[in-house]
């Protein structure tokens, strides 16, 4: 998993936790792409996206970990085939951090068809194929090291192959391309920092934030077993992760290197992954390549095996998941919408 049902309120409401966040280049600016609504939830988990939520792209362009531009996404109720309203509004300046903002409305739709403006942002929202792979047996035994400080101890495998956690499960995606001189107008600079919020309408009338994700797997790997960090990773917001979160991920880092003897002074590489992950955004420069990887995090592409490469930072050692993209039951494409759209 890689933010699959990381707290007790995404899993009591699946269309309000964030599976995956990804940022990459595409054919005509940055792609943002929110994956919500796992099919893992089950069978009689609700679907859709939540008619009373907020789905927001988050974007810092400064450094701070503030956000100075967010794109919030919110739906209307489920029509008898499935479908529903979109609209896409824009905050920016200190309207991105202000729940309050109505924003800039920029198109409005219906789910399931592309949406354009003559700006030439596109949006598609809809179901899709999940991207994402994993192993269980190794997620599982990742999780259990940094819950108890202890070595990695994965099984060994069976004579059957190995099959992805989400092989044939399906997803609703929100995918957002924003031309590249439109999102450098409000960025002012190529670097940015990238993340994903949904937000629950409460009855006083405000939003209570339900799941946050920046980087991959953070939340499985440090939280898996552990709902009280689970939920202080979704709640904390980016600014404060560092004064916040740090303890809890160097120190459980160092207990497992530590455990592990990958390393001379377990304590000083937990500073550094701490260092290296919070706070928890998404990392691009504007206008390259994806490149998600042990030396460097430069957005995400949805074909990165992003499960491995955290792996491997967490526990200073190469940490194979036994699994590549073609545990992917449907290929993403190089042409909008990216993903793998499905009935």
């Amino acid at each position: 998993m890689s933010h699959h049902f990381d707290s007790p309120a995404a899993r009591a409401d699946a269309r309000l936790n964030i599976s995956d966040t990804y940022v990459f280049r595409g054919d005509r600016g940055t792609v943002l792409v929110m994956n919500v609504c796992s099919d893992s939830a089950g069978p009689d988990a609700p679907k859709g996206f939540h008619p009373e939520a907020r789905y927001e792209f988050k974007i810092d362009s400064t450094g701070d970990a503030v956000e100075d531009l967010a794109y919030r996404f919110t739906f209307g109720a489920a029509d008898a085939d499935g479908s529903q309203t979109v609209e896409l509004s824009r905050m920016a300046g200190a309207d991105a951090a202000d729940d309050s903002a109505a924003g800039t409305v920029l198109l409005a739709g219906r789910t399931g068809r592309e949406l354009s403006t003559d700006a030439g942002l596109r949006v598609w929202t809809g179901r899709a194929s999940d991207p994402f792979w994993m192993n269980p047996a190794v997620v599982e035994a990742v999780g259990q090291a940094f819950q108890h400080g202890t070595d990695v101890h994965v099984p060994a495998p069976d004579s059957s192959e190995i099959t992805s956690l989400f092989a044939n499960m399906k997803v609703r995606s929100i995918v957002l391309e924003v031309p590249d001189s439109e999102l450098l107008s409000y960025t002012g600079g190529q670097d940015i920092g990238v993340w994903g919020v949904t937000a629950l309408a409460t009855d006083a009338g405000g939003w209570h934030r339900i799941n946050r994700c920046g980087l991959p797997m953070v939340s499985p790997i440090f939280a898996q077993f552990d709902d009280e960090l689970a939920e202080l990773l979704n709640q904390t917001r980016p600014a404060d992760d560092t004064r916040v979160l740090t303890g809890a991920i160097s120190g459980r880092v160092a207990a497992v290197v530590g455990a592990r003897g990958t390393t001379s002074d377990p304590q000083v590489y937990g500073q550094e992954v701490a260092e290296r992950l919070l706070p928890d955004v998404l990392p691009y420069t504007v206008g390259t390549p994806a490149v998600f990887g042990f030396a460097k995090f430069n957005g995400r592409a949805l074909t990165d095996n992003a499960g491995e490469v955290m792996f491997s930072l967490a526990t200073d050692s190469a940490l194979s998941v036994g699994l590549g993209k073609e545990a992917v039951d449907a290929p993403t494409t190089s042409s909008f919408p990216y993903v793998a759209p499905t009935g």
